[in-house]
């Protein structure tokens, strides 16, 4: 039986690019990793909210750990690390919003997540997700990887490094005026490739491994090891304790 689940994100092209990065050992060793995502969905009083009301209640499968933690449990275990641990603080920072219809309903599920993750190898990860967050980033989702002989920062499509040897010497002296330029000290990363929409790209390798039998790793249990990080990031969150993740299928049995 041919089967598979989508992971569209690694496709994307910030993504791949960091992938190629990681490939050349750009990084040396690395040493951690840096998320951030989100934007301000409207609450629907004033403006529409761009995101449908189910998202906000718990009882219709809502919930931004759920909806988004299953997208971190693949790009860090293919990309950075598999995931050892997790420790996770959500909130629900908006508590009243409007449905599709402008009719108030309460907020049930969480809007926020702030998680930490232990990878393999020794790699720290942070991820903070949220819809109540104002954006001053380059896009709405970022990767910083930060390695022993360089770093990157990874949006949906571009990114940027900087290695060790270009590397400027930051002073703390909060009296005077910062004179580096930060983001004018890093370099961007060229499009090498003709990067297509993400989902097709998987779609195109899936039917490849159906009928040419091309190795398919996103399957069955990639999608079970997803659900696997969102539920145990909500448990550690009811327990406020670190959880550790468990292997799963014929990991569990080695």
């Amino acid at each position: 039986m041919r089967h598979g689940v989508v992971q569209d994100k690694l496709w994307l092209p910030g993504l791949r690019k960091l992938r190629r990065l990681r490939e050349s050992d750009f990084f040396g060793r690395l040493l951690s990793v840096r998320g951030e995502f989100g934007y301000w969905v409207f609450d629907g009083s004033t403006v529409p909210a761009q995101r449908p009301s189910w998202n906000y209640r718990a009882e219709d499968g809502g919930g931004i750990v759920l909806d988004m933690f299953p997208h971190w449990r693949y790009v860090l275990d293919h990309l950075f690390g598999a995931v050892r641990a997790v420790c996770c603080v959500d909130a629900t920072h908006l508590s009243r919003r409007r449905d599709e219809q402008g009719r108030p309903y309460e907020c049930t599920a969480e809007d926020a997540a702030y998680a930490m993750f232990e990878l393999e190898g020794g790699v720290t990860a942070t991820i903070n997700a949220s819809w109540c967050v104002r954006v001053r980033r380059d896009d709405l989702l970022t990767l910083q990887v930060d390695g022993v002989a360089g770093s990157a920062v990874a949006g949906l499509r571009r990114c940027w490094i900087q290695p060790a040897g270009a590397t400027p010497r930051p002073v703390w002296n909060p009296d005077i005026d910062q004179p580096v330029r930060f983001f004018e000290t890093w370099i961007e990363v060229p499009d090498q490739e003709t990067y297509d929409n993400a989902f097709k790209a998987q779609w195109e390798e899936f039917l490849r491994h159906v009928a040419g039998g091309t190795p398919f790793p996103w399957n069955l249990l990639e999608g079970a090891k997803g659900v696997q990080l969102a539920e145990l990031a909500l448990a550690s969150w009811r327990e406020r304790r670190w959880v550790d993740v468990p292997p799963l299928g014929a990991e569990a049995s080695q």
